[in-house]
């Protein structure tokens, strides 16, 4: 249940960021209304995630898989620029997720 509210939190977090852009600086109402509902669900979401993740790794993953979807649809969707270094960085995240994750699980 923990693990479906953290994917269910990435999902409205990547839903509320992508609108952003197509809210022209907040003065089209409509995709405003996606990012507020979006960020509103997801912290939510993240809240009720909580519960049963520790924060530190519940927030990595949060953060971590938003912001490497993002960044991909970015690239893909948007045309922009893609890097070896951004790639890398990236790659970096995603390999700081998962030490995290590895390290909340381990024997103290």
């Amino acid at each position: 249940m923990h693990w479906l509210a953290l994917l269910g939190a990435i999902a409205f977090e990547i839903i509320g960021t992508l609108s952003l852009k197509a809210t022209d600086g907040f003065r089209r109402v409509g995709p405003t209304l996606v990012v507020l509902v979006g960020y509103g669900l997801s912290f939510w979401l993240l809240s009720v995630a909580l519960r049963g993740i520790e924060v530190g790794v519940a927030y990595a993953i949060w953060s971590a898989v938003g912001t490497t979807v993002i960044a991909a649809f970015g690239i893909l969707a948007w045309g922009e620029s893609v890097t070896t270094l951004k790639v890398v960085s990236l790659g970096l995240v995603v390999a700081g997720v998962v030490g995290l994750n590895l390290a909340a699980r381990a024997p103290a």
